[in-house]
């Protein structure tokens, strides 16, 4: 009895772990999908083919990107070749209420966004959707396997996000 309590408590433990990786994944992708600007502008086109690479090994090697109206890319290559073409001018993401389901080694996850940016004739920008990810574990690192972004706006900072008729 008291190995299946040590056994159950090890998986409880295993779980947590795996759901902060997933998030410190989640935040280094952010982090480094927002390092694409400075003083609002790209950054020059060496360094972002560097934080495009950075961004794309977070990723499987047969992992798909799911933008919307931003595109789609399949594969690590794909997703290195569109992260290194910025189409903003700034942004800064923030991802909250994560749920985080941990099944072995695959993962799937909710994540909530909210990013202010500066399109790229200089309008100050509000977004904000979800992102549905799913995840793998490969070679012991988590990887993303999908990463599906659904826009509820994308508005003017001035006009804000309410409907007016």
């Amino acid at each position: 009895m008291r190995d299946a309590a040590v056994e159950a408590l090890a998986a409880r433990v295993r779980a947590l772990e795996d759901a902060e990786a997933i998030r410190n994944l989640k935040a280094r992708y952010a982090e480094l999908v927002d390092a694409r600007y400075q003083r609002g502008a790209p950054r020059p086109q060496p360094e972002l083919d560097r934080l495009a690479g950075e961004i794309a090994a977070l990723f499987s090697e047969d992992a798909v990107w799911e933008g919307g109206a931003l595109g789609t890319c399949t594969g690590r290559a794909a997703i290195r070749e569109r992260m290194a073409k910025p189409t903003l001018r700034f942004s800064r993401h923030y991802f909250v209420n994560p749920r985080i389901r941990v099944d072995g080694d695959v993962a799937t996850a909710r994540w909530e966004l909210l990013a202010p940016c500066t399109a790229q004739d200089d309008r100050p920008m509000w977004m904000a959707g979800v992102e549905d990810d799913a995840y793998a574990r490969v070679g012991g690192s988590w990887l993303h396997t999908r990463m599906q972004l659904g826009v509820h706006f994308f508005a003017p900072h001035e006009r804000g996000w309410a409907l007016r008729s």
